[in-house]
């Protein structure tokens, strides 16, 4: 390639990259670990606004991290008006909502596809309880995600439980306001290891489709079976306009939640690659791209840091894919022409391109650097003494 072919892309993907932005979770601020156990660390936050607090420091230094996900019930506090003010105030802004029906012993058996009327009820209630909460705090997205599911055969009927999703997922619809939507995650297996009752995208797009225009599918990154192409379903998912937004983590065997981009790089390459090719990068496609990861052994907030790096490098690949060449080739039937547009763009080290942007934007070309250099780790280990540190649960 050659420098005139070259240069109007690297523009476009400074812009592009500028305007970028990435969901924090307000949990992966929290302690969590295994089933086997859950480790502790100093100055992990014990409520929401200290998880909030350690949310803005990583827009401080990636710039590119203004909104922060809150989880019902993890994240309850007694006046969300005041959780906004003490977010905006950090420079950022409360997220979507992600409701919790599945840590309460009545959900043993499910919650919206419960046999029980009087735990779906619960169930439903529960959502409509953080609609309120999306009300006080301006949020647009609800995300469901559900643990329902079978462990045995015949232990309930399959399509009994799907009628009684769609019946509990309308009548949360009904409520939404005409900005607010409802975004739909599946997960192919866990909790529920027979059968799960939204286990992959055809179901969550056939609920969201029979909801309306403001239901849309949540693509979890860790939520599919090994081998699964998952920007197979990306393309998909754009193609009928039914994306609303990605939970961006890693996996190995299943549900891992390591950090984005850390077990497959390539992968997260060439998801970025179908979003931009489709104008999703674009802030007014309506996706979302949100983190969903659990730190368990490494510290918070420089996990999450590195993680919107990560999306940051795998996003500025795919906007240096010469997709002129790339049209012309598949055109062609160029097999291997085609491949290596794409592997020209995947083996580019953008690395300098995006410490150039953030000295631009005013911030330190390397954030892990300023992080480690700003003593924030250090001052709330030694402040955040004393009360429970938040975890899975709180």
């Amino acid at each position: 390639m050659t420098q005139p072919q070259t240069q109007p892309r690297t523009t476009a993907a400074r812009a592009a990259l500028a305007a970028q932005t990435i969901e924090l979770p307000s949990w992966a601020f929290g302690n969590s670990g295994t089933r086997f156990k859950v480790f502790g660390q100093p100055g992990v936050p014990r409520d929401p606004y200290e998880k909030i607090a350690d949310a803005a420091q990583v827009h401080r230094y990636t710039g590119a991290a203004p909104r922060v996900s809150l989880h019902i019930p993890w994240d309850l506090v007694d006046d969300f008006g005041a959780l906004r003010r003490h977010a905006e105030d950090l420079g950022v802004q409360l997220g979507a909502i992600n409701s919790n029906v599945f840590q309460d012993d009545d959900y043993m058996l499910g919650s919206l596809t419960n046999p029980d009327p009087k735990v779906r009820r619960k169930a439903v209630d529960a959502h409509l309880r953080c609609l309120e909460v999306m009300n006080e705090t301006g949020s647009q997205d609800l995300k469901i995600w559900l643990a329902d599911g079978l462990n045995y055969p015949g232990q309930d009927d399959l399509r009994s439980r799907q009628d009684r999703l769609a019946e509990g997922l309308a009548e949360i619809y009904a409520a939404l306001a005409p900005h607010q939507r409802i975004i739909l995650e599946y997960k192919f297996f866990e909790p529920a290891f027979y059968a799960t009752d939204v286990p992959d995208w055809g179901t969550s797009l056939l609920h969201c489709m029979a909801l309306g225009e403001q239901a849309m599918v949540v693509l979890d990154t860790g939520h599919h079976a090994p081998g699964t192409n998952i920007e197979f379903i990306v393309a998909q998912l754009l193609r009928v306009g039914r994306l609303g937004a990605f939970d961006f983590n890693s996996r190995f065997y299943a549900d891992d939640d390591l950090m984005v981009g850390a077990a497959d790089p390539f992968q997260l390459f060439r998801i970025m690659n179908e979003i931009v090719a489709a104008g999703a990068l674009d802030p007014d496609s309506g996706v979302n791209f949100m983190l969903d990861q659990c730190h368990n052994i490494e510290p918070k907030i420089p996990g999450q840091i590195r993680s919107v790096m990560n999306v940051q490098e795998a996003t500025a690949k795919a906007l240096l894919v010469d997709r002129d060449a790339l049209a012309a080739a598949q055109r062609s039937g160029d097999v291997l022409g085609a491949h290596g547009v794409l592997m020209d763009a995947y083996n580019t080290d953008v690395r300098s391109l995006l410490a150039d942007l953030r000295t631009e934007q005013g911030l330190d070309p390397d954030p892990m650097v300023a992080y480690a250099a700003s003593g924030y780790g250090e001052r709330i280990a030694a402040e955040r003494v004393g009360g429970a540190q938040a975890g899975w649960g709180a």
